[in-house]
C-alpha cells in the first residue's frame, strides 16, 4: 500500500525537477537584459541610418565624384566592419555583438549604394530607366541585393551598371567571407572565455 506522504514528497520532487528543467531553458536575467539591449540599439542604428539618408542633401555631383564617394564609403565599411570584429571577440556576448554588428554594416552598405545611384542619376540622367527618388533608389538596391529580378528600374548607361555589379559582388562577400568571418570572431571571444557556443543563447536541454 502507498504511503501518502511518501507519494506527496515524490510528486514535489518532481515538480521541482521540471521547474528546474523549464529555467534551464529560459535566458537568466543578464542575458535577457543583454538580447533585449542588442535588438534595441540594432533597431535604432538602422532607423538612424534611414533617417540620416533621407536627411541628408544629397547633391548633384560628377560621375568622377560619385565613384570617389562610393569608394570612400567602402572603405569606411570595411573599417567599421574590422572594429566590429575586434568588438565581438573582447564581448562578454559575442553572438549577441555580432547580430549587432551585421545590422550596422548591412544597413551602411545598402545605404550607401542608395545614396551613391541616386546621386548617379542626378549627376548623370538616364542612368536608369526612370528618374530615381531616395526611395527608388532604396528600392534598386534592395532588389539587387536580395537577388529578386528587375521590375520597373534597371540600369542602362555603363556606370549604373558597373556600379551594380560592385555592389552585386559586395553582397556575395557581405552574406558569405563577412558572414564567415563574424562567426570565427564570435567562436574566438566564447574560447576566450572558456564558455560553450550556447552561452549568448537558450538551448533546449536533451529530454
Amino acid at each position: 500500500m502507498n504511503d501518502p506522504a511518501v507519494a506527496r514528497t515524490a510528486s514535489a520532487r518532481l515538480r521541482k525537477k521540471d521547474q528546474e528543467r523549464e529555467q534551464g531553458r529560459r535566458p537568466d536575467g543578464p542575458r535577457r537584459r543583454a538580447t533585449a539591449a542588442v535588438l534595441v540599439r540594432a533597431a535604432l542604428i538602422a532607423t538612424g541610418l534611414v533617417t540620416v539618408y533621407y536627411v541628408l542633401p544629397l547633391d548633384g555631383r560628377s560621375t568622377t565624384g560619385t565613384s570617389a564617394l562610393l569608394a570612400c564609403g567602402l572603405l569606411l565599411v570595411l573599417v567599421i566592419f574590422w572594429w566590429e570584429v575586434r568588438a565581438i571577440a573582447n564581448s562578454p556576448y559575442p553572438r549577441l555583438k555580432a547580430v549587432e554588428a551585421l545590422a550596422a554594416t548591412l544597413v551602411l552598405f545598402l545605404l550607401l549604394f542608395a545614396g551613391t545611384y541616386y546621386l548617379l542619376e542626378h549627376s548623370t540622367p538616364g542612368s536608369f530607366s526612370e528618374p530615381l527618388t531616395k526611395t527608388d533608389s532604396l528600392y534598386f538596391t534592395l532588389t539587387t541585393f536580395a537577388t529578386v529580378g528587375y521590375g520597373d528600374v534597371v540600369a542602362r548607361t555603363q556606370t549604373g551598371r558597373v556600379l551594380t555589379m560592385v555592389q552585386m559582388a559586395g553582397g556575395l562577400l557581405l552574406v558569405g567571407v563577412a558572414a564567415r568571418i563574424l562567426a570565427g570572431a564570435v567562436q574566438a571571444g566564447l574560447r576566450r572565455r572558456g564558455r560553450e557556443p550556447s552561452d549568448d543563447f537558450t538551448s533546449r536541454p536533451e529530454d
